[in-house]
């Protein structure tokens, strides 16, 4: 099924019309001095371990803002929403959000797939979505902003480093969906050009628990560097599994794209202690901004509490929204769009800004290995990257 007809199916299935006016789900978001926003992710299923957290970060930015007084004086009011780590239920959401609550704007999404699902609702019914999630780029849609990297901000970045600086022998590994499969088809060519070389490219279903016949295929190719797309949950069982046949990773050079700090809470530090990977923020960075924003969280959830590349992400798109309605003197969608447009702001990653045409942000990557305590001492960055998410391969 190809992309178009999948979306008219999607849109079938929702009942949505093939023609949405563009007030349809704006009208009356912002009386009464409130204006609605959703926050939707997974809470519930195998991505809960890497997404509930995002939500947390969100919100803890739309307190921040609230305190300061809100958006264009009116305060904002979250309707959280459950995708339940099933793409059906994020398309039936999100469209609960747009056309019964009417929020001025979505925060949500983790993974490629339940983006898709969510796209055609978001252009049918011309809502907005912040997406805070690292994803394989090959994706432009006016009414979608990408505040996280795409593929040449990730992992082209990871495998140049990689073979210029780990070896030359690859084996890749990920969940069964859209994000690893089109990363990896971006990371072979450029392990090539860069004079490596991939042994072997496997994906198991998201979810999986059982990793040893893989790794048992790993350890008999015995690769310089394993490159990790494995997604959520699913990360505890490879990494605990990994250390129990004998991997060792001061050895064998592991490259997690999809691991950050908040997974390792679930994984356990000890179990990828030595691991690398590629993001554009880790909590270590000791710029004031980020300084600021690590302790707000954890003084709203807990001193235990990590924060991560989507966390960031996530609570970096509330402020670029704000800005964005500040700057259009207006909640709809196409004028908070185009006054995004050049949009700067200094964040917990550093200074970003939005590229002028294509709803990404310039990123820095930033790669890193994970030490005892689970946190990440940065060994490489990059200057601004400026995104390419169409760039030819």
């Amino acid at each position: 099924m190809t992309q178009q007809s999948t979306r008219r199916h999607i849109v079938k299935a929702l009942g949505l019309a093939s023609v949405a006016s563009p007030w349809m789900v704006q009208q009356a978001f912002a009386q009464e001095g409130t204006v609605k926003v959703g926050i939707l992710h997974s809470l519930s299923g195998t991505l809960a371990l890497a997404e509930a957290s995002v939500a947390d970060a969100e919100k803890l930015a739309i307190d921040e803002i609230n305190a300061a007084g809100g958006v264009m004086g009116k305060k904002i009011v979250a309707v959280v929403e459950d995708g339940a780590s099933d793409w059906p239920t994020f398309a039936e959401k999100s469209k609960k959000l747009l056309e019964k609550d009417k929020v001025a704007a979505v925060f949500g999404c983790y993974t490629s797939a339940s983006r898709k699902a969510v796209l055609p609702v978001f252009e049918q019914l011309k809502g907005l979505l912040y997406y805070p999630t690292f994803y394989e780029g090959m994706e432009q849609s006016p009414n979608v902003m990408y505040t996280a990297q795409e593929a040449t901000q990730q992992a082209m970045a990871a495998c140049n480093w990689l073979i210029d600086k780990k070896g030359k022998s690859v084996y890749m590994i990920g969940s069964d969906y859209i994000w690893p499969r089109v990363t990896n088809k971006i990371a072979r060519p450029t392990i090539t050009k860069a004079g490596g070389r991939v042994l072997g490219e496997e994906y198991l279903p998201l979810g999986a628990t059982n990793f040893g016949s893989v790794i048992n295929k790993i350890k008999a190719l015995k690769p310089d560097i394993i490159l990790s797309t494995v997604v959520g949950g699913s990360n505890v069982a490879f990494f605990k599994q990994l250390s129990s046949a004998g991997v060792d990773f001061s050895k064998t050079t592991v490259m997690a794209l999809a691991v950050t700090e908040e997974e390792v809470s679930g994984i356990g530090a000890e179990n990828v202690k030595g691991a690398y990977t590629c993001m554009g923020y880790f909590q270590s960075l000791g710029n004031p901004a980020n300084q600021k924003f690590v302790a707000a969280f954890k003084a709203k959830y807990g001193a235990k509490r990590v924060t991560g590349d989507t966390l960031s992400c996530a609570y970096t798109a509330v402020y670029l929204w704000k800005a964005a309605v500040e700057k259009a003197g207006s909640f709809e969608v196409d004028k908070v769009v185009a006054a995004s447009a050049g949009l700067e702001f200094d964040g917990p990653e550093g200074k970003i800004k939005f590229h002028a045409s294509n709803h990404h942000l310039w990123k820095h990557a930033r790669i890193g290995t994970f030490g005892a305590d689970g946190q990440v001492k940065v060994v490489y960055e990059s200057p601004l990257i400026e995104p390419n998410p169409f760039a030819k391969f």
